[in-house]
Parts: structure tokens; sequence; C-alpha cells
């Protein structure tokens, strides 16, 4: 808040604001004290004003990761993970600097030191909640943070997109390896996922309330990033429900995640398809929606995926597919 005072022959300007530090200003005329007062006011608005070193002091790096971790964390899909990895950095020194000392050279320092023992892109990833977590506390909980110290951080992972699809005869050998599993409900989750897209973990968490033959619909509740959606269901698709529905508050594939995982990864071996992840299995559905001829807002709300660049990175088209198409060119 801006008061405006005179003092002698001149009027003085003071701004206050909570986690800025005090400034003031004077002026001959009360009128220039006034506009500079209010542009001041301005700028305090947008927290363009020069942090207070005490607000920041009184705040150590420790107390923002537990802050974060059990008020904004919690609350995601994913938080069991994230705690995992917020408790092993809270017993990093670096957590026990002030704010107000804290730099993006710190973090330079703790970069090289944990990439001696984890790979590029594991640490990327160990970043993420700390850099929102910077974020929210300058947007959200007020604190006068001029700069996210991990902006500037320079952090080079290679590529890791995948462009793996189903190779010639592998769907086969898949299935006749399902046929020998004790879990009879591995081989239809996989075809559904190569029908519908669905990850792994929407395949097996809905329920037969949510879907709807009718219409040919599935309503998706449990989404990776929050958004609930409806997609349209092929006929291949709804014929694999059918056979697993029940009643409306059970799930047509009662697996838990760690057991359909470990039966994956025995039915892998036994179809000697080593490089093949059950997430390429929705790799290789976008695809097909793409060579069916479907449009990107189309395939995206099957997918569920908000941002076309990312979606582009699930959609490659078959090399048999692009070379048929270019045969078939060259021949008219």
């Amino acid at each position: 808040m801006a008061t405006i005072r005179k003092r002698g022959r001149r009027w003085e300007v003071q701004i206050r604001r909570s986690g800025h530090r005090p400034i003031s200003k004077s002026f001959l005329v009360r009128k220039d004290a006034a506009a500079w007062a209010r542009h001041m006011e301005v700028r305090a608005d947008i927290a363009d004003l020069p942090a207070d070193p005490k607000a920041l002091q009184r705040v150590t790096l420790a107390e923002l990761v537990v802050r974060y971790r059990d008020t904004v964390s919690i609350n995601k899909r994913g938080h069991h993970v994230e705690r995992v990895v917020l408790r092993a950095f809270l017993l990093h020194p670096i957590c026990r600097r002030t704010l107000s000392e804290l730099t993006a050279t710190h973090f330079a320092a703790y970069r090289d030191e944990r990439l001696k023992e984890i790979k590029p892109t594991s640490l990327k990833r160990q970043l993420g909640p700390l850099h929102n977590l910077f974020r929210i506390a300058r947007d959200e909980w007020g604190l006068p943070i001029r700069e996210n110290p991990l902006d500037k951080l320079q952090l080079k992972a290679p590529d890791q997109r995948r462009e793996r699809r189903l190779r010639a005869g592998e769907l086969e050998r898949l299935m006749r390896a399902a046929r020998s599993c004790r879990n009879k409900l591995v081989a239809p989750v996989i075809l559904l996922a190569i029908e519908t897209g669905m990850r792994r973990g929407e395949i097996l968490a809905i329920k037969n309330s949510q879907i709807d033959f009718e219409r040919q619909t599935v309503k998706i509740i449990e989404t990776k990033n929050g958004h609930t959606r409806t997609i349209p269901i092929t006929d291949r698709a709804v014929a694999i429900l059918r056979n697993h529905t029940g009643k409306a508050d059970e799930r047509p594939f009662p697996v838990s995640a760690n057991a359909f995982r470990l039966a994956w990864e025995r039915l892998r071996i036994r179809a000697a398809i080593t490089d093949l992840r059950f997430h390429d299995l929705r790799h290789e559905a976008i695809s097909r929606f793409f060579e069916l001829g479907l449009t990107v807002p189309e395939v995206a709300a099957i997918s569920g995926h908000r941002d076309a660049r990312m979606l582009f990175r699930y959609a490659h088209a078959s090399s048999d597919q692009i070379l048929v198409k270019l045969r078939a060119h060259n021949a008219r």
C-alpha cells in the first residue's frame, strides 16, 4: 500500500507490501508523487518489486519441500512415487539452505553430483516436482521468489521416445502365449488395449457401469492427466467387454496392476518378444487410428491427449503401410 506525506518542501512516497522491502522516494510536486505511487503499486500487484530478503531467510528448502509434499503432491495420482523421490531429496544438504541463499549454482552442483549415480532422464524426472514446487511457492503461497532456480538449469537428457510397434506375427505369438496363462484376463486386456488405445491402468480400473453398449462408448474416470473422457469403441472392443461384464459396480478385469505386470512379463518371455512393453500397445493403437484416416482432434478425443505435440510422439505410421501407398502412387 502506498503512503504519501509531505516532509518539508517535498512529498515523500512509501510503498509497503508483505514479502517485499519497503520502497520510498521524494518528489517536489504531489502529482508526480501520486503517479509514481500508482506505478509502483501496479508493479507490486504483479510481484515485480524487490523481494524482502528477510522473508526468504526464514524459510529453508526443506520446509518448502515438506509443505509441497503434504499439501500438493499428496493430491496427485502418482503421489506414492513422488513421495519417495522427495523423501530422498530431503536428506541432501542442499535442503538445509534458506531460500534467500539458494541459487541455480547450488542446483547445478546437485545435478553434477547426482549424474554420477543416475541417468539424465531419471534426474530430469526427479527434478520435475521441485520445479513445480518453486512455481507454486511463488504463484500460490505468496513467497517473493523472483526466479525459479531450476528454470536455467541445463540438463541434456537423450530422447527416450519409443517408436515400437507390433511387428508381423507378434500379436499372434502374444495370443498363443496368453492361452497358456493361468490368468485368462490377460489376453482380452491386450486385445482391448490395441482396439481402444487405453492405458493399462485405465483398462483395469473401468467398471461395468462406465460401459454403454448401446452407444458403444466407455467413460474413463481414472486417467493419467485427471481429466475424465468418454471414448467410442469398436465392434471388436464391444465384443471383448460383453464377454466380461457383470454387476454395475464390478470391474470387467478385476486384476491388480502388479499382478498384471508380472503376468505380462512372463507372457513376453514365453512369446520370445523381449523388447515390447505393454504401453507400446497404446502406441500401436494410436498409430492405427491415424492410418484409418482419423484427424488429430478425433484421435485426441480417444487417447485423452491435451497437447498435439505429445500425441504425435505416439503416432508413427507403419513403414510397410507407407511403402504400399508409395508403390500404389508410382503405379499410376
